[in-house]
């Protein structure tokens, strides 16, 4: 399975598993290369997958007129809101 099929989750997985192969150094260097840059793959794919998600989360907020939506940002998430 390429890894532009994969779900987030199975993307993620595979992200932490070469992590930890990475970080264990008992890789030849030219097997840590093709390593390295599967996970730096797989971090854009993760990281497009939850733009997109975030694109499609709306928040739903109380106003004076009552229950409104509003556009979710992560930059709301990381400010608290």
């Amino acid at each position: 399975m390429s890894n532009e099929n994969l779900s987030f989750e199975q993307a993620l997985e595979r992200l932490e598993a070469i992590v930890n192969q990475l970080e264990h150094g008992d890789v030849p260097l030219e097997q840590a290369i093709e390593l390295y840059q599967e996970g730096m793959k797989l971090s854009g794919l993760c990281t497009g997958k939850l733009k997109q998600v975030e694109s499609k989360i709306e928040m739903l907020i109380e106003n004076e007129q009552g229950i409104a939506t509003k556009a979710f940002t992560s930059s709301q998430l990381e400010k608290g809101e």
